[in-house]
């Protein structure tokens, strides 16, 4: 049977949308279960991390990577074995008897995330007209937010029925399905003049990532002063200014030298690494308040996503009609500062906060990201030359995984700062023996774990140990919001020069027709 030229599009965008949600869905709907998988598993305190941190380091390291692959040897066949190798670890990680069994299936299903993700935005460009591409993008845009804050709900709902396998097997069949439609209907594409693979490049990339993104998620644990955290840091991004330098005299380069000198693809790019970095430190902050501080079930939690969730997909969906009528830099930077009040109202949350105040600033963050991430989705993909679509996919998505890894370490590490302050400030003022018994409950405090923190310290610690990590949430959300302002400025000077997403790709078809 042939497929009409609509048909291959809308499936081809199916395909892609719902690869990038089961991906990004996988990021958070493990947290939620992870009480459970201690249990059952005998998980260490850094096993639980490591079940987060394996998934969340490769993605970062072989986005870039995966999206050289499809360049090089097809973006269908690529993308198609990701999917392939995500469905796989997810079953293995669902059959996991142990956290040496685990563990190295979420690697493994990191690997397949990474490859699957790295060309999702590429099979939309290749499928897709330049002129056509808003409306794909958006919808692209709002399936990745509500996989983002979905994760929680989904997660929430599946363990208030099944076993904690049950977060692995509901991958199972959206990744069949995706397989599915993947070999009915999307197209092969690749570069159309073959060159050699720089596996210099891809090498170097990984590497220095992988490190570098180590070095940031363990800083989320371990101090800055730690040994290993500065060397993994000061090494990857050694390794990263000798993959840039090798780029510029590889005579096949892993980067085309004519996307690095796109301007709105590296400005795009800017805006959206920013944009994450704050997300993620609000999502973590606002995530302890409500369950370690209110008492919320993960339920609960998740289901207060919802005031993000909706209107993020609302406006996200709507991403078509917005670019024919605001510039791009209206749309990216106008975004930004709207997100920005949301996360600025909400580091004045209190423990005696009506929950109206927070669910209006949920909406906020939610509007501000549904206009800025089909914009810069959309212009980062708009200029990338002829042939690069998978790399250009790769580093754009790779700037939401890095922004996440380094907004967990930068503000979780802000954060800690002022709630360790503040609890021994306030620790000055027990007894003598509540003093040393405050000292052993500082790391409850920071993580937001109040009530046990009060419980150690003894006394009546529990309004000073909320007060003390309300500090620390307050400066890291003033800081979140500050970068969201500055990713807005980024956007609305860097791009001021695109009128539209939707016009700037009408005169990119009408240059290539003409050519």
């Amino acid at each position: 049977m042939t497929l009409t030229t609509r048909a291959v599009q809308r499936l081809t965008l199916a395909a892609a949308c719902l690869a990038q949600g089961m991906m990004v869905l996988d990021v958070l709907i493990v947290s939620v279960a992870l009480p459970s998988m201690q249990r059952e598993l005998r998980l260490s305190p850094s096993g639980l991390e490591w079940v987060i941190s394996a998934y969340a380091l490769v993605p970062a390291a072989l986005i870039p990577s995966g999206g050289a692959l499809g360049d090089q040897f097809g973006r269908k066949r690529i993308f198609v074995g990701g999917v392939t190798l995500f469905t796989v670890a997810s079953v293995g990680c669902a059959l996991s008897a142990s956290g040496t069994m685990l563990i190295p299936f979420r690697v493994v299903q990191g690997i397949g995330g990474a490859v699957m993700s790295s060309l999702t935005l590429a099979l939309i460009s290749e499928a897709y007209r330049p002129d056509a591409r808003s409306g794909p993008i958006g919808l692209w845009a709002a399936v990745s937010g509500l996989a983002v804050a979905g994760g929680s709900v989904v997660g929430g709902l599946l363990l208030s029925v099944f076993p904690w396998s049950s977060i692995f097997w509901v991958n199972v069949p959206i990744g069949i399905t995706t397989l599915a439609i993947s070999q009915f209907a999307v197209a092969e594409s690749r570069e159309p003049v073959p060159r050699s693979f720089d596996i210099g490049g891809v090498t170097l990339s990984a590497v220095g990532l992988l490190l570098l993104t180590f070095g940031f998620v363990d800083a989320a644990d371990a101090s800055w002063r730690s040994f290993a955290v500065a060397a993994c840091v000061v090494i990857g991004a050694a390794i990263l200014v000798t993959f840039f330098a090798w780029e510029h005299r590889a005579a096949s380069p892993m980067v085309p030298p004519a996307l690095l000198r796109t301007a709105s693809f590296s400005r795009a790019c800017g805006v959206y690494l920013l944009a994450y970095l704050a997300f993620s430190g609000f999502i973590y902050y606002v995530t302890l308040f409500f369950q370690n501080v209110d008492g919320w079930s993960p339920l609960r939690t998740g289901l207060s996503w919802l005031f993000f969730c909706l209107p993020y997909f609302a406006v996200a969906q709507l991403g078509g009609w917005v670019q024919r009528r605001l510039p791009v830099a209206a749309a990216a930077g106008g975004g930004c500062f709207v997100a920005a009040a949301g996360v600025l109202g909400m580091s004045q949350l209190k423990t005696t906060t009506a929950f109206a105040w927070p669910a209006a600033c949920y909406v906020l963050v939610g509007v501000g990201f549904g206009l800025m991430v089909p914009a810069v989705s959309a212009a980062a993909m708009a200029q990338v030359p002829v042939g690069s679509s998978g790399i250009g996919s790769g580093l754009f998505n790779a700037c939401r995984q890095i922004g996440t890894a380094i907004g967990l370490a930068i503000l979780g590490s802000i954060g800690s700062g002022v709630i360790l302050a503040d609890w021994q400030r306030n620790a000055r003022y027990l007894p003598a023996a509540a003093r040393h018994r405050a000292a052993s409950a500082a790391a409850d405090v920071a993580g937001g774990r109040v009530h046990v923190a009060a419980a150690l310290a003894g006394g009546n610690t529990l309004d000073r140990a909320a007060g003390s990590f309300l500090a620390g949430f307050e400066v890291a959300l003033l800081v979140a919001g500050a970068i969201l302002v500055a990713s807005g400025v980024v956007g609305l000077l860097g791009l001021q020069r695109l009128q539209s997403t939707a016009a700037l790709q009408r005169d990119m078809t009408d240059t290539s027709i003409n050519q």
